[in-house]
């Protein structure tokens, strides 16, 4: 049995982990890397990196490499390659579960603006504040870059290019993060909004709780719905029981 991996997150890797610390009798693993990042870590099992061209690209990948299962594990804001995965288990007629961490949930004392959009997000910050923590990534920095009067923090893995808000302050770091961390670099840097997207998890969430300690409104953009259709999973141990299921059925005798 041949299991595609769509990853790049440390759900993906850990559900690697998982299959490669109890492995099953010819069954191959494989992970697929966006090559977005310079040093991503590298799960167990073989990797190959960069895109499929589309929906039509992966489906003939799935079908020129015998693939049995696909598991879309990206990042929640990974949307194209989501509805392309969908499309091409559809038209191959392979298993798709989706393994999404769940989102965050504002608490009492949040100060949370919620939008749809990185677009939105920008439209909300001249009446928010004027020194902006932005933890949305680098690939998402031209939606600010028409702000000029704000000044921004920007934290990444990897340095980010043009275009980008002209008054910005580059911050090379990956999770996870502390909260006596998070505080420090609130209070140094005098930030005075935070704008994130609603990525879930642990290793990012403690500036959510600095920001509500310290009164600072949030903006958090919401993220795309997983399509019509496709099976979801919290963790990296119920996909990998999901896998532990189908493998167990192809491998029972036919009672026919």
């Amino acid at each position: 049995m041949h299991v595609l991996i769509l990853g790049g997150t440390t759900e993906a890797r850990r559900l690697a982990e998982l299959l490669a610390d109890d492995p099953l009798p010819s069954l191959r693993v494989t992970n697929s890397l966006a090559g977005r990042v310079t040093a991503p870590r590298t799960p167990p099992g073989e990797v190959r990196v960069g895109g499929f061209g589309g929906a039509d690209g992966l489906a003939a990948w799935l079908r020129g490499n015998g693939v049995d299962l696909l598991i879309d594990a990206t990042h929640p804001f990974a949307g194209t390659i989501s509805f392309n995965a969908a499309r091409a288990a559809t038209t191959t007629h392979v298993p798709l579960l989706a393994l999404r961490r769940p989102g965050w949930l504002p608490v009492e004392g949040d100060l949370w603006h919620e939008t749809g959009s990185l677009a939105e997000a920008a439209g909300l910050l001249p009446a928010l504040g004027r020194r902006v923590f932005l933890t949305t990534g680098r690939m998402g920095l031209a939606a600010f870059a028409h702000l000029h009067d704000p000044w921004f923090l920007v934290r990444s893995v990897d340095a980010p290019g043009a275009p980008h808000p002209p008054r910005m302050e580059v911050l090379l770091d990956r999770g996870p993060f502390t909260l006596d961390g998070e505080r420090e670099l609130l209070r140094r840097h005098r930030i005075d909004v935070v704008v994130t997207k609603d990525s879930g998890g642990a290793a990012t969430a403690p500036k959510l709780t600095a920001a509500r300690e310290a009164g600072v409104p949030v903006v958090v953009v919401r993220r795309p719905p997983v399509p019509d259709g496709v099976t979801v999973v919290a963790g990296p141990r119920q996909a990998a029981q999901w896998v532990r299921e189908a493998y167990a059925r192809c491998a029972s005798p036919d009672p026919g």
